[in-house]
Formats: C-alpha cells, structure tokens, sequence
C-alpha cells in the first residue's frame, strides 16, 4: 500500500447501533449484541489491534488504545447498505436525538448493524465518513449475516454463534480500514484501492486471535507493509506474505 496525503485515526472511539425491530427479539439477537460489546471492548490495546500502528498519516499515527461507550439499539425499520447517507443520516439521528454523544475529535466510530438480510449484495460490509451537526464521523454498515454462506469464517473454535463470528470478522476488516484509511482524499491503500482490510480478506493464519480482554475470535488478518518487506507475514488469497493477525 502506498500513502495519499490523508488523514488516519490516532484512535477510535466507537459506539454500536444495532438498528431492525428484529434486536428487540432475544432469539435473534442471540449473542450478537453482548458478543459485540465484548469485541469493541477487548479490541483496544491488543495485538489485533497493534498491526495497524504502522501507519501514520498528516495528523499523527495510528495508534493501540481504542475507546467503546457502548450500544444503542433502534428498532425502527432498517435499510439495506446500497445508500451511504441512509446508514449516515441513522447514525446523525441518534446523536441529535441524544442516544449517543457526538465525538468532537473526528475519531467518532459507529458501527451500524442491521437485521437485513445480505441478498444478491456482493459485500458483506462496508465504512464510510461524513459529518453529523459539522463534526466528522466515520461509520460503517453491516448486514445480518446469519445463515450466509458467503459472509461466513467458519469459526469451529470459539464458541460464538455462527452470526456473531460472521459480524465480529468483518468488523476487524471495517475498523482497520477506517483507522488507516478513513476519508477523502484518503491515507493507505493500493494501487487497485485496495486498503488493508481488502489485501487480507477472507484470509486466516491461525484459528482464533485473542483479545485483550480475554475474548477470543476468529477473524482476518490485516495487511502491513512492513511485514511484507521484511517477508514475515502470512500470504493473502494472492499469495503474498503481508498479512498480520495479531495472535
């Protein structure tokens, strides 16, 4: 990956909307929302996290320490992922309406999980930024992933839900690009547009990866120069050794 001129996220203070009428049934929800919560929480400050701190930007560098406030969940009829200013305006939303206090840093992170199901969509997830009241945010969109084969890691290890592993493996991917691609005119990614998250999707080196909480997942690794110089990466689908995965 080659630097744009842009901005990173020294950190990143997330809080979830889990947005559907279908998160207010304990059956659906499952483990997906505490499953979540315990994601963002143990994300900070572990090794996951640590193999996006190579990347610096014009205002500093990527660093560990990441903050989470929690969820808020919304149980009006969710959209679909095909309009970024929908999954934006919801995310403004609960701001105005006070559900979530805005960030004032432009590290706001807000992750919006919907009770939609993927269909013929060819993506699982997606991030984005623009701006709430004149502030900054980033968010990122995700479908309901239960049941989908083609959004799915395969966790036989941890325990979770097969719809919680699917959520918890694409957030890594989601969070890792907005930290060090975050918005126009952009910070790191290939020549193809491909940031770190893309160089390493779908792609595992171990079974699962421990949290510094305790919390244990399988996900993707993410991509990092420096390994790929130095050779001591993981290979990619494309069989290049430039994936790490923080285990």
């Amino acid at each position: 990956m080659t630097y744009h001129g842009g901005k990173i996220m020294p950190t990143a203070n997330s809080h979830a909307i889990f947005w559907g009428p279908n998160w207010n049934n304990a059956t659906f929800a499952g483990d997906k929302v505490s499953g979540m919560d315990n994601w963002y929480i143990g994300f900070s400050s572990s090794n996951y996290a640590k193999t996006s701190d190579e990347y610096t930007g014009s205002n500093g560098q990527v660093g560990p320490v990441t903050s989470y406030s929690g969820h808020t969940i919304d149980t009006s009829t969710a959209t679909g992922g095909n309009n970024t200013n929908a999954i934006l305006s919801e995310v403004c939303k609960q701001i105005s309406n006070g559900s979530i206090s805005v960030d004032t840093t432009g590290n706001g992170y807000y992750p919006v999980y919907v009770d939609v199901k993927r269909g013929n969509a060819g993506y699982c997830a997606w991030h984005a930024a623009g701006s709430c009241s004149g502030h900054a945010v980033q968010f990122a969109f995700f479908f309901n992933l239960d049941g989908d084969a083609g959004c799915d890691p395969q966790d036989t290890t941890t325990g979770h839900s097969q719809g919680l592993a699917a959520l918890a493996n694409v957030s890594g991917h989601e969070l890792s690009e907005a930290r060090t691609d975050p918005a126009s005119p952009g910070a790191w990614y290939d020549s193809s547009g491909q940031e770190n998250g893309d160089k390493c999707a779908s792609t595992f080196n171990v079974p699962s990866v421990t949290f510094s909480n305790g919390s244990v997942w399988k996900i993707q690794g993410e991509w990092s120069n420096a390994a790929y110089n130095a050779g001591t990466g993981y290979p990619n689908s494309s069989g290049q050794k430039g994936c790490l995965d923080g285990h």
